[in-house]
């Protein structure tokens, strides 16, 4: 008779795609999201904490094929086998179309506009790689309700702010875009249209990729089609020569206007290219102000120069959409968000208006933004390279039409946690040297009880603290336990102590120092190692816990 196959232990390992994150990692995750979520709160914004599946029909493009969602969620069927098969659901891909779903529900007890943030895990059914996993957080903030430019602006403000509280402060600017304007552009190189709509997706899908293939290779895609290094051809959108020049204006805008100043610094204004509608509250007018400007450009601060700079990038636009009415809307709030950013004091140097920042304008509706890392970092094979993006938002005023048949106006921005983490580790602005529990040895089993007394003690004295629970035989292994969770502090009370009313406090941060070289001075004549009274045993490890903060 043959023996029953043995079932084989499953291995231990994380699916492909997924990680595990430890102690510290989880703490300074949790630490940077309280401080975020303090200035959402601060702004007016309110928790929502939606449900971790959805169903598929509700996130939008993710719908399903004939036997099972396309790829990109992590899906499946209720009672798939039964007679009655039951809905597709999914992991929630990201924390907006929940918000929409949210809003649509139960938009009859909820205030309008809606300001909400979300902060939680997401999952992508994607092809991982290095530093890209399926499963990861995000945090969101989003105005659902408000039409006004002024929600744009206000949230942009707040992303500003954020990395301001975290720490990055003098390391990012936000840049600032808007969808309308690329609409009136399209419009003006002759795209608009239903007959251009696949024209108008290889020029989107053409101008996402600036950043990777540059000013040529996106106007290799506005034409012909582009060959890459390994001899793939893509096809391009067949535009003419002209028409690829009215795209490419558009990037380049910001570019363009800062080739106004000469090599003496001073703003140079050819004639046609300030125009003379007014700008954002109707005080502001390139062409009244003119003189102005010029003044500013030779002896003003690094903000208002920039500040000219941001608007003589928005007059470029002006110029770029002739007469089509969308595209003078979106320069309109462009001017508008510069001007409602400056006075509130966000300077024109940190927040700026850009063209080339296209985060997927196929999906937004209005004004676009990205907040961007200045400073560089070394890549895997040591080369420097900026830090790039780490959040990023914009309008998007037809998201809750899906369910409610009815456009509601809506906005918001989205922080990468992983990437913005990843920012502050490498700028050392992360405590990486988590402190572990002081840890109270256990010398005899049989008074544990007065171990215990001694960590509820410290606990409510606000200290965190612990007892050794593994076998106590070999005091040497409880103190390299101690060290190994990071303990500042090790707690001593042997039979003897017990009798004389004393216990034994362990500086473990010194004796480790001492332990590296013995003979630095700063630590010659402090001890490692107290007796005190056993009534002073909260008092001693709070003075020792305080020469370390």
């Amino acid at each position: 008779m043959a023996k029953p196959k043995k079932t084989p232990r499953p291995k231990a390992e994380t699916p492909r795609g997924f990680r595990d994150y430890f102690g510290a990692e989880v703490t300074q995750r949790a630490d940077m999201l309280a401080k975020i979520a303090g200035v959402y709160h601060r702004y007016g914004f309110d928790a929502l904490e939606s449900a971790g599946v959805e169903k598929v029909e509700a996130l939008g493009k993710f719908l399903p094929d004939v036997d099972r969602p396309n790829e990109g969620v992590f899906a499946w069927q209720e009672d798939a086998d039964s007679d009655k098969p039951g809905d597709w659901l999914a992991l929630r891909y990201d924390l907006t179309a929940p918000l929409a779903r949210v809003y649509a529900q139960h938009r009859n007890e909820l205030p309008t506009p809606y300001r909400r943030y979300a902060m939680g895990p997401v999952w992508r059914n994607e092809k991982p790689g290095p530093g890209r996993y399926r499963q990861f957080y995000q945090c969101d903030a989003d105005t659902v309700g408000a039409g006004s430019v002024a929600a744009d602006a206000e949230i942009c403000a707040m992303l500003a702010d954020c990395l301001e509280e975290v720490g990055l402060g003098g390391d990012y600017i936000i840049r600032v875009n808007n969808r309308k304007v690329l609409n009136g552009v399209l419009e003006v190189a002759g795209l608009s249209g239903d007959d251009k709509e696949a024209e108008r997706g290889i020029v989107l899908r053409a101008i996402d990729k600036l950043d990777r293939l540059g000013v040529d290779g996106v106007r290799a895609l506005l034409g012909a089609g582009r060959k890459d290094e390994s001899g793939d051809f893509t096809e391009g959108a067949g535009l003419s020569e002209a028409q690829a020049d009215v795209v490419i204006g558009f990037i380049n805008a910001r570019v363009d206007a800062q080739k106004l100043w000469n090599e003496e610094g001073e703003l140079t204004l050819a004639p046609g290219f300030l125009r003379s509608k007014v700008l954002g509250d109707g005080e502001f007018s390139f062409e009244k102000a003119g003189a102005r400007l010029r003044e500013i450009s030779k002896n003003g601060t690094d903000d208002e120069r920039a500040a000219i700079l941001n608007f003589a990038t928005i007059s470029k636009l002006a110029d770029l959409i002739g007469d089509t009415k969308i595209g003078h809307e979106g320069v309109d709030e462009l001017a508008e968000i510069a001007d409602l950013l400056g006075s509130q004091g966000y300077g024109h140097d940190r927040i700026v208006i850009d063209p080339s920042v296209v985060r997927g304008l196929g999906y937004y509706t209005g004004p676009v933004y990205e907040a961007e890392l200045t400073f560089e970092i070394k890549d895997e094979k040591g080369r420097a390279r900026n830090f790039g993006s780490v959040a990023g938002g914009g309008r998007y005023d037809d998201l809750v039409k899906r369910f409610t048949g009815q456009e509601v106006p809506a906005t918001g921005v989205s922080i990468g946690v992983d990437r913005l983490l990843a920012a502050l580790q490498a700028k050392g602005r992360l405590d990486t040297s988590a402190q572990g529990p002081v840890v109270v040895t256990v010398m005899d089993k049989a008074r544990m009880a007065d171990y215990q007394a001694m960590v509820a003690e410290l606990r409510q004295a606000g200290i965190r603290a612990e007892v050794y629970l593994g076998n106590p035989k070999n005091f040497g292994n409880q103190l390299k336990y101690a060290d190994k969770r990071g303990s500042p502090i090790a707690v001593i009370e042997g039979d003897t102590e017990k009798e004389n009313g004393v216990i034994q406090i362990k500086d473990l941060i010194l004796g480790a120092k001492i332990a590296e070289n013995a003979t630095l001075e700063e630590w010659r004549d402090r001890p490692s190692q107290y007796e005190v009274a056993r009534g002073d045993l909260v008092s001693k490890v709070r003075e020792i816990l305080e020469l370390y903060q």
